[in-house]
C-alpha cells in the first residue's frame, strides 16, 4: 500500500471511507513521474504507531488518532534517541511534527484505526532532547531506479512504480547524498535501461556532469507476478559504479497486487541501508576513473585561430645597422686546369662565412670569375681567404686569389677589375 505523507497545518477536506486497508492521497495531480514530490527533507521518523479512537463523527476520531499518534511517537523517538520516554504538551508537538504518514487506516462513522508514522523537525527535536542533529553524508550520489517487469527494463523510458517510490523516499536521515530525478525533459533520453550497460567513464562522466554528481548508483528490482492481481515476488539489488559493482541483493514477497507499493518501500529501505553499511566500511568510494578530466582535443577552427594570434604576437624582425646580411662578391682566381678550378671552388665554399661560390665564367690557364656569397663585407672575406693560404688583391668590389708559392707567375699580372662580363678563353 502507498505511504502518503499528509501535513497537519493543512488538514484533510474529507475522509475516505474504506471498507478494509486505505489509502489516502496526498500527491500532486498528474500521470508522470515528476507528480510524485521527492521528499528529501531531514526529519526524523517514527513508523509503526497504533491507533484506535472512537470520536463524535469520522473528522473528530480522525483527528483524535492523530493526536494520539503525535504523542506516542514522541515518546517512542525521545527513548530511542536518549534512552528513556518524555512527553510535551500537544501545542509542543504541534511545533514539532512535520507530517502524518499513513500506512494504514480504517475509517467508520465513529471510529479510527490506524497505524500511522510521525515526522518531527530534527533541528527542533534534536534541541529539545539534546542530542546532535548533525548526519556525515556520501558525495553527491545519482540514483538510477532500473525496473524490469515482464522482462523489460525501464528507468525513465515510462511511468514505473519503483521510480515514483523512491521519489516517496525521505531521505534526509541517510548517510547517502542521493541525487533524484523526476524523470522529466532530457533524464529519459540520457538514463535508460541501456545507459546502465555503459562501461566508458566518458560518457558517464558527461551524465553525471550534467546533474553534479560523483557516483552513480544503480537500484534494481525485478517484479515477478504469479498472475494478475495475485502474489508478488521482488528481487532486489544494489549496484555501484559505471561497472554496477554488486553490493547487496535480497527478495520480498506480497500477497497481493494491492500490496505493491508497500513491497517497493520496504525494499527502498533494504536498499538504502545496504548502501550506508558500504559507506561505512569504505565500499561506496566515488570511482577514481570518473574524478579524472582527459585533456580536450582542440578543433581546427581553434588551432588555427591560436596560430593567428601567436602570428599577430611575434613581432617582426626589423633589419639594424649591426646585423649582419649576405653580399655577393666577384672573386677572379688563377686555373691552370679543370682541377684546380674544382679544388679552387671547393677551398672557397670552405671559408667561414661563404654561403655559395659558382664560377660565372670559366678560362682554363688564365683566369676565371666566380661569384661568392658571404655574410659580411668584402674586407672580412679576403682576411678568410688570407687565414686560409691564399694570396689576395683587392680592387673595387673585387678580389684576385691565387695559391701561396705559386711556381707560375704571369708576365703581367693583371690587377683585379670590376668587369660584369670578364673575357672567356
Amino acid at each position: 500500500m502507498q505511504l502518503s505523507r499528509i501535513s497537519l497545518t493543512i488538514g484533510i477536506a474529507g475522509a475516505l471511507a474504506l471498507a478494509g486497508a486505505g489509502v489516502v492521497m496526498a500527491q500532486g495531480e498528474g500521470g508522470g513521474a515528476s507528480a510524485v514530490p521527492i521528499d528529501a527533507s531531514g526529519s526524523f521518523e517514527v513508523s509503526g504507531v497504533q491507533v484506535d479512537v472512537t470520536g463524535k463523527n469520522a473528522d473528530a476520531a480522525r483527528q483524535g488518532g492523530w493526536r494520539i499518534a503525535q504523542r506516542k511517537g514522541w515518546e517512542m523517538l525521545s527513548e530511542r534517541l536518549t534512552g528513556k520516554k518524555s512527553t510535551l504538551s500537544d501545542s509542543a508537538l504541534d511545533a514539532l511534527v512535520t507530517g502524518i504518514v499513513v500506512e494504514r487506516e480504517q475509517i467508520g462513522p465513529l471510529r479510527y484505526i490506524a497505524r500511522l508514522g510521525v515526522l518531527f523537525d530534527r533541528d527542533k527535536a534534536g534541541a529539545i532532547l539534546g542530542v546532535s542533529t548533525a548526519v556525515t553524508r556520501s558525495a553527491p550520489m545519482l540514483l538510477v531506479p532500473l525496473e524490469f517487469s515482464g522482462g523489460v527494463g525501464r528507468v525513465f523510458e515510462r511511468e514505473t512504480a519503483w521510480s515514483r517510490a523512491w521519489n516517496r523516499f525521505r531521505s534526509g536521515g541517510s548517510t547517502i547524498d542521493y541525487v533524484r530525478l523526476r524523470g522529466a525533459g532530457p533524464d529519459a533520453m540520457l538514463l535508460n535501461a541501456g545507459q546502465t550497460l555503459r562501461r566508458g567513464r566518458n560518457w558517464w562522466r558527461v551524465v553525471l556532469d550534467q546533474y553534479g554528481a560523483s557516483d552513480v548508483l544503480v537500484a534494481e528490482v525485478q517484479l515477478r507476478r504469479e498472475y494478475p492481481g495475485g502474489p508478488i515476488v521482488g528481487v532486489f539489488a544494489a549496484n555501484h559504479g559505471p561497472d554496477k559493482r554488486p553490493i547487496a541483493s535480497f527478495a520480498l514477497r506480497v500477497d497481493n497486487g494491492d500490496s505493491l507499493d508497500a513491497l517497493l518501500d520496504a525494499g527502498i529501505l533494504r536498499l538504502d541501508q545496504a548502501y550506508q553499511k558500504a559507506l561505512a566500511s569504505g565500499l561506496l568510494r566515488p570511482d577514481a576513473l570518473l574524478a579524472v578530466r582527459p585533456p580536450r582535443v582542440k578543433t581546427a577552427e581553434e588551432l588555427a585561430a591560436e596560430a593567428a594570434a601567436a602570428a599577430e604576437a611575434t613581432p617582426t624582425p626589423t633589419p639594424s645597422a649591426s646585423s649582419t646580411a649576405t653580399a655577393s662578391f666577384t672573386v677572379q682566381v688563377d686555373t691552370p686546369s679543370a682541377g684546380a678550378l674544382t679544388a679552387s671552388e671547393s677551398a672557397v665554399r670552405g671559408v667561414p662565412g661563404v654561403r655559395s661560390a659558382v664560377t660565372t665564367s670559366l678560362a682554363l690557364g688564365g683566369i676565371s670569375v666566380m661569384r661568392v656569397g658571404y655574410d659580411g663585407a668584402i674586407g672580412g672575406l679576403r682576411a678568410a681567404l688570407e687565414a686560409r693560404g691564399w694570396q689576395v688583391q683587392e680592387g673595387p668590389g673585387v678580389l684576385l686569389i691565387r695559391r701561396g708559392g705559386a711556381t707560375r707567375t704571369p708576365a703581367a699580372s693583371p690587377s683585379p677589375q670590376a668587369t660584369s662580363t670578364p673575357a672567356s678563353k
